[in-house]
């Protein structure tokens, strides 16, 4: 599918999934191909954290290739979104469980969670691409409250290993450009809930 985003600007907001970043940088990569103005933005984990899957400093120097922005990464950064009114869609992927049920609940305590907020703000679209191992756990009802929220869209998402992890889902992350067409649209890209798992 062709995807046309010339002249939108998005942001594109990182949390602690690190395993999916290898998935993730490749589609922030398309929305720049595809025309739009790519701002990441990072929360506190990416900051401060080393994993076996990459560096902080590996992965914030991957976002300045792929953006030509620095990565924003702190509350007071974060804070002059709303009122300037910088982003036409916010991009949340991955979402961990974590970030899942602060937004659900009103909470803001670094920048990813601000930019959502400055976005609800501006009644503009937030896209959310999850990967939580609760999603359906405890986090179940985060999700539920989510789903059925204004100015959220969900990039389809399904079980991605339910025999040794029953609760853990995925969004296709190959399907965020897409969702992000339909979500300033104000249309749900469908369907929502997919077979992520191979059998």
């Amino acid at each position: 599918m062709s995807i046309d985003l010339s002249g939108r600007n998005i942001g594109f907001a990182l949390t602690g999934s690190h395993c999916t970043f290898s998935e993730v940088i490749p589609e922030i990569q398309r929305l720049c191909y595809a025309g739009a103005t790519v701002t990441p933005i990072i929360s506190n984990t990416i900051v401060h954290t080393d994993t076996r899957f990459g560096t902080s400093a590996h992965w914030q120097d991957e976002l300045y290739t792929v953006t030509g922005k620095q990565p924003i990464s702190t509350i007071a950064e974060a804070e002059p979104l709303g009122p300037a009114k910088t982003f036409d869609a916010l991009i949340i992927a991955p979402c961990t469980g974590n970030t899942l049920s602060k937004l659900a609940n009103a909470l803001t305590d670094n920048a990813v969670l601000m930019a959502a907020k400055a976005q609800m703000r501006n009644q503009r679209p937030v896209i959310v691409a999850i990967s939580t191992n609760d999603g359906l756990g405890l986090n179940a009802a985060n999700l539920a409250k989510l789903l059925a929220a204004k100015y959220m869209y969900f990039v389809p998402f399904g079980q991605d290993a339910p025999e040794q992890k029953p609760n853990s889902l995925v969004a296709r992350m190959n399907l965020i450009a897409e969702t992000c067409v339909q979500a300033l649209l104000g249309r749900q890209l469908q369907p929502v809930l997919i077979e992520r798992y191979q059998y």
